[in-house]
């Protein structure tokens, strides 16, 4: 496994990136379809699909790949990683999707921090990120105990891309990003005021999915847990050509 230190900025740097597609993409898809939600929305879940599988790659091998407090937590839950290294990784994604938010206000001549004030607090929101952060947690961890890591970074991003469709919230599905779209009043901002409950929302579906893995995978070691996103790189282990 890498030294914390090159994991932590494995996550920033993967967070910051996804931040900026999924901000980015929106304000892009605003511009070039005006007033065509579902375009709009299309374009937005397409670019968000196909960089988290760029991103999940990039970082991987690193880090796991986990962008979001949720994965991590869970990941920590099922003994795949520390408790300390999980807190560690929750600022680190945080900070990461803050910065992705500038950056991409800042690409597309906005001001570097706007407060969203896209309400999205309602019953069917808060269901729809319990739905979706516990699929996102079902898929990671069943893919991890099958032995079929290859194929995450695919999976997480085609997952995505269609739970912004199936789903009234459009899938946020980690803390860390709703944090970051709630400063760009854009078309994939959030208020200030919704982040708490979709928050919750995403807590407690990480909770349902992880009883649903525990449910569905019981026995799993240690060692295989410690296989989420992408296998961590040891020192003995030859990084994917």
């Amino acid at each position: 496994m890498a030294p914390l230190s090159r994991r932590l900025l494995a996550e920033f740097l993967g967070s910051a990136v996804l931040a900026a597609v999924v901000i980015g993409s929106g304000i892009a898809a605003e511009t070039l379809s005006p007033g065509a939600t579902g375009l709009e929305l299309l374009e937005n879940a397409a670019a968000t699909a196909a960089g988290l599988f760029a991103i999940i790659l990039m970082v991987g091998p690193v880090s796991g790949a986990h962008l979001n407090p949720v994965v991590s937590l869970v990941d920590a839950a099922f003994g795949g990683l520390s408790w300390r290294d999980a807190a560690a990784y929750l600022p680190a994604q945080v900070a990461g999707c803050v910065s992705g938010a500038v950056v991409a206000n800042l690409m597309y001549g906005h001001t570097a921090i706007s407060l969203s004030t896209k309400h999205r607090a309602t019953g069917a929101h808060f269901l729809s990120e319990v739905v979706a952060t516990a699929g996102l947690i079902l898929v990671i961890f069943a893919l991890a105990r099958t032995r079929r890591n290859a194929v995450a970074p695919a999976a997480v991003g085609a997952y995505i891309g269609a739970a912004y469709f199936f789903t009234s919230s459009t899938s946020f599905a980690n803390p860390a990003i709703a944090v970051g779209r709630m400063l760009s009043d854009t078309f994939a901002g959030i208020a200030p005021s919704s982040v708490a409950p979709f928050v919750a929302a995403e807590v407690l579906g990480g909770l349902v999915g992880y009883a649903l893995v525990r449910a569905l995978y019981p026995g799993v070691t240690h060692a295989e847990a410690a296989q989420v996103v992408l296998p961590h790189q040891s020192p003995s282990t030859p990084a994917p050509s």
